[in-house]
């Protein structure tokens, strides 16, 4: 784990930062510290300890004690911290398919990536959506509830453990999953289940409402 998964881990009691409207970054030349948050995933208390701390750089409004960003700066942090650049440069909304079914699998990027919105990872197995999660930093997770190694039950609280992770939707998708295994699923912290056999249209619809991601 980096130093800002420590540091946000730390901070993420004071929440909020950056959780309204989202930021479109693609042209913008100076950020607020909302704004950043919004863009690294992480709190606003956590991008203000790191300005404070001079890690990251910036200036203040003169006046006041509004702190600014320049893109260079906010670049510059985001690689030292491996934070992905894809939604400061794209804007596009990251999504993760888990499952170990290949031709969902292939259906979900084929049609999400050329949707145009979107980003899109892909995992086979629990153990290695943890790792794809803490690289990739999803908005979006697509979670088979029956996996090779672990369920769906398991997944959902390992992510809803970790502050890092809780702006990440979670929509969980299952075939065989009785109503008990569904309600234990919400309340495990998926937003949403959906039954297979499933309207992919819809789903993608359903994403980029959560998402917000423009059409």
């Amino acid at each position: 784990m980096g130093d800002m998964e420590k540091l946000d881990k730390m901070s993420m009691t004071v929440k909020g930062g950056g959780r309204g409207k989202e930021t479109d970054a693609r042209n913008r030349d100076v950020f607020t510290t909302g704004e950043v948050a919004q863009i690294c995933k992480v709190s606003q208390q956590t991008v203000i300890r790191c300005f404070d701390g001079g890690r990251l750089k910036g200036f203040r409004v003169p006046g006041s004690r509004f702190r600014r960003i320049p893109r260079e700066a906010l670049v510059s942090f985001m690689k030292a911290n491996s934070i992905p650049l894809d939604q400061l440069e794209t804007g596009r909304k990251r999504i993760l398919v888990v499952d170990d079914d290949e031709a969902i699998v292939e259906m979900f990027v084929e049609l999400l990536e050329r949707d145009g919105r979107f980003e899109v990872r892909t995992a086979t197995s629990g153990y290695d959506a943890g790792i794809v999660t803490e690289q990739f930093r999803p908005d979006v997770m697509l979670l088979d509830f029956k996996l090779p190694d672990i369920n769906g039950v398991a997944v959902c609280r390992r992510v809803r453990s970790d502050p890092t992770y809780e702006h990440m939707k979670i929509i969980a998708i299952s075939g065989a999953a009785d109503p008990s295994e569904v309600e234990e699923l919400k309340t495990a912290g998926a937003d949403e289940f959906i039954r297979k056999p499933f309207d992919i249209n819809a789903i993608i619809n359903r994403i980029a409402d959560m998402v917000h991601a423009a059409v």
